[in-house]
């Protein structure tokens, strides 16, 4: 049995789930409460290792709530079959550290949360790149350690964004949002890739320039490129919004931070491998005018050596969804995850998961991403 530390909540429920962090907010307890669910949760910050996580589900249990920082494998799904599970919710909209298949052959619904990330995330990606870009952290670090002796018309010299190019890897929700931020915020040109056309971007960006000529202003620009290369050669600012597969890990290598401009900036709030961080560590130290913001790692928690000690590279700790109204969203749509699953409601069917963040939640599970498959 686990030595970390566990809390019950509503005991003497019919139906028993798992939850494997602390969650904000009580929303998401009475939504698990009104489907007779008793949570067990760990206010451990550590993270659980399978062993620990087996060990807590026990000989019953009915569902679980994950996190990303775990690896629920078909040992997992498994054990959680043995014990009478069926539903399973990760509490991210990512779920590459869940094997999908496994949970599938066991039975066993996947869900995840989508809908609350997307500005959110966005807003921290353009957070990231203003921080880098403007050398932000390099001057309250400077600042702080009692240096600062008067202004000086060379100190901490950044870049400036009016009028320059940013690309964007993956232009789904998020990186569309950031794209529209950057372009709307700071008057950019956008290039992008994405395996397919986002026609509904490119058109809100001719509308946007239209506006832009009709009050006297210079028009802008939004490309399709062909490949991620031509996206990182032109660009002046990269954000990656790609999701994390064979296809996209270590996207970002040396021969692709080779071909950036000196002093572009690059933002990650993706996920850690698509960027070789070793490779980045070296070109952040041989390329000093090279910015970097990072919410996410290769080898999450830890940085690879010599990341932290570069003064070009921002880095904070996964918060790019950290925000009270996102994360305690995150957890309701969990928590209705899984309350449906356990309750044999169907699949919610709209893209609009509103209805599931406050009150009485409809009578469906916001998104499972195996439901075709089960």
């Amino acid at each position: 049995m686990s030595e970390k530390e566990w809390i019950t909540v509503n005991p003497g429920a019919s139906r028993r789930v798992i939850v494997t962090k602390d969650l904000p907010g009580e929303h998401w307890k009475q939504i698990l409460q009104e489907a007779d669910c008793s949570m067990e949760i760990c206010t451990d910050p550590a993270v659980l290792s399978n062993e620990e996580i087996i060990a807590r589900i026990g000989e019953r249990c009915d569902g679980a709530i994950g996190q990303l920082t775990e690896d629920w494998n078909a040992h997992l799904f498994a054990g959680l079959r043995a014990a009478g599970g069926t539903a399973y919710s990760n509490g991210a909209v990512g779920y590459n550290n869940v094997d999908v298949a496994a949970a599938t052959a066991n039975g066993i619904a996947v869900g995840n949360t989508p809908g609350v990330l997307t500005e959110t995330t966005a807003e921290m990606a353009v957070a990231l790149t203003f921080a880098a870009g403007r050398r932000v952290t390099e001057a309250d670090r400077f600042m702080r350690g009692g240096h600062y002796q008067g202004w000086l018309p060379t100190m901490f010299l950044g870049q400036r964004f009016v009028g320059k190019t940013v690309g964007v890897v993956g232009a789904g929700r998020i990186g569309s949002a950031y794209a529209r931020m950057m372009v709307e915020g700071h008057k950019m040109h956008l290039v992008y890739y994405d395996l397919y056309p986002n026609e509904a971007l490119e058109q809100y960006i001719a509308d946007y320039s239209a506006f832009l000529v009709e009050h006297g202003e210079a028009p802008l620009t939004c490309r399709r490129l062909d490949s991620v290369l031509d996206v990182l050669r032109e660009a002046d600012v990269v954000s990656l919004h790609t999701v994390l597969d064979d296809a996209t890990h270590h996207l970002i290598d040396a021969e692709a931070l080779a071909v950036m401009k000196p002093d572009a900036v690059l933002v990650n709030s993706s996920r850690g491998p698509v960027i070789d961080e070793v490779a980045l560590v070296e070109h952040c130290r041989s390329h000093p005018e090279f910015r970097v913001g990072l919410d996410v790692f290769e080898d999450e928690p830890a940085m690879k050596p010599g990341l932290a000690e570069l003064d070009n590279v921002v880095v904070v700790p996964h918060i790019a969804s950290a925000t009270v109204w996102t994360r305690e969203g995150m957890s309701s749509l969990a928590a209705a995850n899984v309350a449906a699953i356990l309750a044999g409601y169907p699949v919610w069917e709209s893209d609009d998961i509103t209805p599931f963040l406050s009150g009485k939640v409809p009578k469906a599970a916001p998104s499972i991403v195996n439901a075709a498959d089960l």
